[in-house]
């Protein structure tokens, strides 16, 4: 899974990129909260303690929203599951 070191990659995250191209994800270290704008499809957000366990998981989140949790450590950012997958 790629995982965002640089400000810039934490900025932009996924936005931009089309759903294919977005492929598993991307981890997002070192991060609370997380903007939609420019998404060109919806995000499943899991939110990360610090030892990389969930503490709160956003499905579905649509462009141009702003998600934080004051608890997470890290956010791996997701396309969206299609209705009716699994994941």
């Amino acid at each position: 899974m790629p995982v965002a070191a640089t400000r810039r990659a934490k900025l932009l995250g996924l936005a931009l990129l089309d759903r294919d191209a977005a492929g598993a994800g991307l981890l997002l270290p070192s991060c609370r909260s997380v903007h939609t704008f420019g998404m060109r499809f919806g995000l499943d957000l899991v939110f990360l303690d610090g030892n990389m366990r969930p503490v709160s998981i956003r499905r579905g989140v649509p462009s141009g929203r702003i998600a934080s949790e004051s608890r997470a450590r890290a956010v791996l950012e997701r396309p969206a599951a299609a209705r009716g997958e699994a994941g």
